[in-house]
């Protein structure tokens, strides 16, 4: 059963119940004019959790200024996040005032803040009106989870599904992935944004855009709501999903400087063309390169969309050693099994690396003799392969794959082998 309702007579509800619900509730709020707040409590943990469960529901209507209301909970293990989610969104749909706010106490630390290129290379979607799904997300080892508000949110779930993104975003601990939230499509997104905000999400995902406002829309309204509350700056990552978003491409990347990414959906990207998406990817191999070409004229981010298929991981890895090849620097993903595969095909090989560290250990030891252009052996590194390396080199390290130790071991063995010369036209 699902219910989300506003009625004129000052009754709503919110959640989830019945067969298959897990770490979940249905909440029902009944105003009234008097008798005080009263909570029936139906769980078959009621015995060891009913007390508390109990004073969460009197916490949240206390938080909302409601001293006489009937609050009805049909349990199904649910946590203190989701109860207090659940239970204000039934009170805003009996009719309680929206600016009203009850945030769960919590003792998480607060996240540190990624840096604009913080290692996106996987992005694990989680539907944002489930619960069960964000508890342990963070031990799946996701470079970032993405509480989804879109998509997977039925339309009668979605006011719920705010607060409970927005409470999970204050008390579940991630395990360092970066905290993005997928907004609906605007006009309803910039909506969503007056409850995410204020807990200071990492980064937003705006779907389904087509024009640079758009983005200027999301970053003004997020402003708006820090000046008020304050927070270190929210990154955006608009989502192409259509043949004029794509065209748009550059313009909607240079829209706001807290744009840090492009990326692109594929479903309705395929849909918008009237094509099939298939596990080749001919059909959106001009939009993903387009993709990436504005992505990198604008100093941000490509990440490529998802792969649909779970069960395909052969297929799935041919896909991100390809994407990767293309140049993005991620994808997004809807399995756990999934992330694993990704950040291996996003990872550098051992022969990459282990050339790459010659040819920086090479520029350096030149660089300190004062040459001017580096030869590796009997071969010539032009600048543009010295820098090549180095980017595979910096995410060598910031993946693990390498340590200071190893760079300092290669720089000492190509010392020897670097040289001057007196032409260019090396290795391109």
């Amino acid at each position: 059963m699902c219910a989300e309702t506003k009625a004129p007579s000052g009754r709503g509800e919110a959640g989830h119940s019945g067969t298959g619900v897990r770490s979940d509730l249905l909440a029902a709020v009944e105003l009234k004019e008097s008798g005080g707040v009263q909570v029936r409590l139906t769980s078959k943990i009621a015995s060891l959790y009913g007390k508390s469960i109990t004073e969460t529901a009197e916490k949240v209507l206390a938080d909302l200024g409601l001293e006489n209301a009937v609050v009805e909970i049909d349990d199904a293990g649910a946590l203190p996040f989701a109860i207090s989610a659940r239970i204000e969104a039934a009170a805003r749909a009996a009719g309680v005032s929206p600016e009203a706010m009850s945030l769960p106490d919590t003792t998480l630390p607060e996240p540190k803040h990624p840096a604009r290129d913080a290692l996106r290379r996987s992005r694990l979607y989680l539907p944002g009106a489930q619960p069960k799904f964000m508890i342990n997300a963070g031990i799946h080892k996701p470079d970032a989870v993405i509480l989804d508000l879109e998509d997977s949110v039925h339309a009668d779930d979605k006011p719920g599904a705010r607060l409970l993104v927005r409470n999970a975003l204050h008390c579940i601990d991630f395990l360092g992935a970066e905290r993005m939230v997928r907004i609906n499509q605007l006009p309803l997104g910039l909506e969503d944004l007056d409850d995410i905000v204020p807990v200071s999400p990492d980064l937003i995902l705006i779907p389904k855009v087509e024009h640079a406002d758009e983005v200027r829309q999301v970053a003004e309204r997020i402003g708006a709501i820090q000046q008020e509350v304050g927070g270190e700056p929210i990154w955006i990552m608009p989502i192409l999903e259509s043949a004029l978003g794509v065209e748009n491409a550059f313009e909607i990347a240079t829209a706001a400087d807290t744009v840090v990414a492009l990326t692109i959906g594929l479903e309705d990207f395929t849909a918008d063309l009237g094509v099939p998406k298939t596990v080749e990817g001919t059909e959106s191999f001009y939009a993903r390169t387009r993709l990436v070409n504005a992505a990198k004229a604008a100093g941000v981010q490509a990440i490529d969309s998802v792969f649909g298929d779970i069960e395909n991981m052969e297929g799935l890895a041919e896909w991100g050693v390809a994407s990767r090849g293309l140049g993005f620097e991620g994808m997004g993903c809807i399995h756990p099994r999934q992330i694993p595969v990704i950040h291996k095909a996003f990872a550098p090989t051992e022969a990459q690396i282990e050339r790459a560290l010659k040819i920086v250990a090479a520029f350096e030891e030149a660089q300190a003799k004062g040459l001017g252009v580096v030869s590796l052996g009997t071969r010539m590194v032009d600048p543009p392969v010295v820098l090549r390396a180095q980017r595979l080199v910096d995410l060598a390290r910031r993946t693990g794959q390498i340590s200071d130790d190893d760079d300092e071991g290669n720089r000492t063995q190509a010392g020897a082998g670097a040289g001057a010369a007196g032409t260019s036209g090396g290795e391109q």
